[in-house]
């Protein structure tokens, strides 16, 4: 009897008040999101960035996949004043994400993505060189891409838009630089992937480009930073509101956005930099656990995530991303992927190709370049024109694109005849994003690139 009241008082004990469920304060946010989106109009992507100029090519643009544009915009800004001979052109390519507003303007004063790099007696010298700035074909800050009309249908193109490569990136730029009578760049500049364009358009146009600076990129990309790339676009596609891309005129799919960018800006710092920054501090310690963001580290990606997902168009993001995940500037790619465009009929119609099908048919393709030493001799051949003056800027702390990628760029460029190679590696914290914040370092390794007239022969 007296066991059995044991028991019985045991059960009160563990029974306690009324368990109620956990808060999920973030998931309320998320869904209150997504109530306004279903009330409220879409996001207006062109209009993020204002005050650039647009080039319209009015001719068809045939792409390395086999699509083909009827035609296409580039925005553009520019700074400083075109020489003469037109010979003082610097031309800065943009990584995955950002819009042609590098530096400040009277059309648009809003600080740009590289403001302390550009402007008068600054890395990017205002006062000596013309510097130009475009939105990527396949952004959505002016230039086309899946979220513009397509003049054949007018309807937007969303997933119907041709699969990109750097190449046609590139080669969409130079057709600008062609509209402003600009023959000759004195320089090609890019990080991130912006050092992957400045790199191709110095293998593509060597006799175009004067020098190249090529900083936290790579001559193709790697496994590692590819996987990542997929990881973010499988979190997007897995929105319900995806659609398949054609999301323009419903709900935009904020959620997957949001995951895909949490999952980017991970890879864009460093370790010792959130060391540093966040370390284990909880936003509210006094408070219990919380699976909601609780951690500093947590709240800072819940709110750049949350600040960037409809500022950008997922399917640009697609786009972009699985152009750099493409990316390899080897000779036997390079000259397949001409062959394929040279193979295009133009005015017969070229059926879309799925982002996953061409995925797999990459996959299965049987590779004619096996060993290191092949893949090396590969790379060497498709830079083997390269012989400017090339600076390439690696950083210690970069985990997307490691410094072993960049030593590869400085590597091939040597092996392939070229004299005047400088590479830096510089021991900073800031991992990938360290080309937008050390100003001092980087700043001062591109000025003296781009100035040091005893490069030239």
């Amino acid at each position: 009897m007296a066991a059995r009241s044991r028991v019985h008082a045991l059960r009160r004990m563990s029974s306690g008040p009324p368990k109620s469920a956990m808060s999920f304060p973030c998931i309320d946010r998320l869904e209150s999101r997504q109530r306004d989106l279903l009330a409220g109009p879409e996001p207006t992507y062109d209009k993020v960035v204002t005050g650039y100029s647009t080039y319209t090519h009015h001719a068809p643009f045939v792409c390395d996949h086999m699509g083909v544009l009827h035609g296409f915009d580039i925005a553009y800004e520019s700074w400083g004043t075109l020489n003469a001979d037109k010979s003082n052109a610097i031309l800065v390519h943009t990584g995955l994400s950002a819009s042609s507003h590098a530096h400040s303007h009277e059309k648009n004063m809003n600080p740009g993505w590289w403001e302390k790099f550009i402007g008068p007696g600054r890395a990017l010298d205002t006062d000596k060189f013309f510097v130009i700035c475009t939105n990527v074909l396949g952004g959505c800050y002016g230039s086309t891409g899946p979220a513009s009309v397509d003049p054949q249908t007018g309807e937007r193109f969303a997933t119907t838009f041709p699969l990109l490569t750097v190449n046609d990136i590139v080669r969409a730029q130079f057709h600008l630089l062609d509209h402003l009578g600009i023959q000759k760049l004195h320089a090609s500049v890019g990080a991130s992937m912006g050092g992957m364009q400045s790199l191709c358009a110095a293998a593509l146009h060597p006799e175009r480009v004067g020098r190249l600076v090529s900083i936290s990129a790579c001559a193709r990309s790697h496994p590692y930073s590819i996987a990542l790339r997929f990881a973010q676009r499988q979190a997007l596609m897995s929105d319900p509101n995806f659609n398949r891309g054609f999301y323009y005129d419903s709900v935009q799919p904020h959620v997957g956005m949001k995951l895909a960018r949490a999952i980017a800006t991970v890879t864009y710092r460093s370790g010792p930099e959130w060391e540093l920054r966040f370390g284990r501090r909880r936003r509210a310690p006094e408070l219990p656990p919380a699976l909601c963001p609780d951690f500093l580290i947590e709240t800072y990606l819940d709110h750049q995530s949350e600040r960037f997902c409809l500022q950008y168009d997922a399917n640009s993001l697609l786009y972009v991303s699985k152009a750099m995940d493409m990316f390899d500037v080897s000779r036997s790619v390079t000259e397949r992927l001409a062959r394929q465009r040279e193979s295009v009929v133009l005015n017969e119609p070229v059926a879309p190709v799925c982002l996953n099908e061409h995925e797999q048919m990459d996959a299965g393709e049987a590779s004619s370049v096996e060993t290191d030493e092949e893949i090396l001799e590969d790379l060497v051949s498709g830079v083997r024109n390269v012989l400017q003056p090339a600076l390439v800027l690696g950083v210690q702390s970069d985990i997307l694109f490691p410094v072993k990628q960049q030593r590869e760029i400085a590597d091939i460029l040597r092996k392939a005849g070229n004299e005047r190679v400088t590479y830096y590696e510089l021991d900073a914290m800031y991992g990938h994003d360290t080309f937008l914040i050390d100003v001092v370092n980087v700043g001062a390794a591109i000025k003296g690139h781009l100035e040091n007239e005893h490069l030239i022969k």
